[in-house]
């Protein structure tokens, strides 16, 4: 496959994780609206903002990624030539694509909503942060961890569920469940990045502490995809499929 046209795939899939994933809570994590005669309130919250995330993963996975591996975050891009698995030449084409599809999918989900009364990008929208713009307000030494961490070991399933001498046809369920699972443990502690174009997006629009903040989020990603490409080309891939 061409690199437009792989690019172009990159582009749709980020698009759609960061639509869908930031949308979940950005529109949904919190519904005002409570079922009849209960305070049961309809938001989806941690548990189905960690589930979208996931899904889009899942989804993508399937539908894009014989065409371009289903990428979708620079880090991955990254951890994955570190790893010996992506070629040096297509990363800068495949990082300008993600953030443009993130870019993008924040771009629509700010059209949609703002097309909601008393909505204010002082909420947040969806953005990453730390100290006082952690959702928890976990120190910026605590979200740098998390985020290398987490990132470490995203790769390293990644790394794993498509090796060779894994079962076939399941790593998207692996991917897809593993960042249901981060997102789980990391979104109180930075709302969870894990992806520098994931994180871009609604950074851009938040402007101020956000973009501010943003270093971060590309930095720790970057070094925990790395570590993880390196350790399991070192330690867990198979010698005879790198020769």
């Amino acid at each position: 496959m061409d690199l437009g046209r792989r690019c172009t795939a990159e582009f749709v899939g980020t698009f759609w994780l960061v639509f869908g994933g930031c949308g979940s809570a950005v529109l949904a994590a919190v519904v005002g609206a409570k079922l009849e005669g209960t305070d049961f309130n309809i938001g989806i919250s941690l548990l189905g903002v960690s589930f979208a995330f996931g899904l889009t993963v899942l989804t993508m996975a399937y539908a894009i990624g014989h065409i371009s591996g289903c990428h979708l975050n620079p880090a991955v891009s990254i951890g994955l030539f570190a790893g010996g698995r992506f070629e040096a030449k297509d990363l800068p084409a495949y990082i300008v694509a993600q953030v443009l599809g993130g870019l993008a999918g924040s771009a629509v989900l700010y059209v949609i909503a703002a097309g909601k009364a008393g909505f204010t990008l002082a909420d947040g929208f969806a953005a990453n942060g730390y100290a006082e713009h952690s959702p928890g307000e976990y120190s910026l030494v605590a979200c740098l961890v998390a985020e290398i961490v987490l990132t470490f070991m995203f790769l390293m399933i990644i790394m794993g569920a498509t090796d060779g001498r894994a079962p076939a046809g399941f790593a998207p369920l692996a991917i897809g469940l593993g960042l249901t699972l981060i997102h789980l443990i990391g979104i109180p502690v930075t709302n969870l990045s894990v992806n520098p174009a994931r994180s871009t997006g609604p950074a851009v629009f938040v402007g101020g502490w956000a973009l501010m903040q943003l270093w971060l989020f590309w930095v720790a990603p970057i070094v925990g995809a790395i570590a993880a490409g390196l350790v399991y080309r070192s330690c867990f891939e198979d010698a005879k499929a790198e020769e």
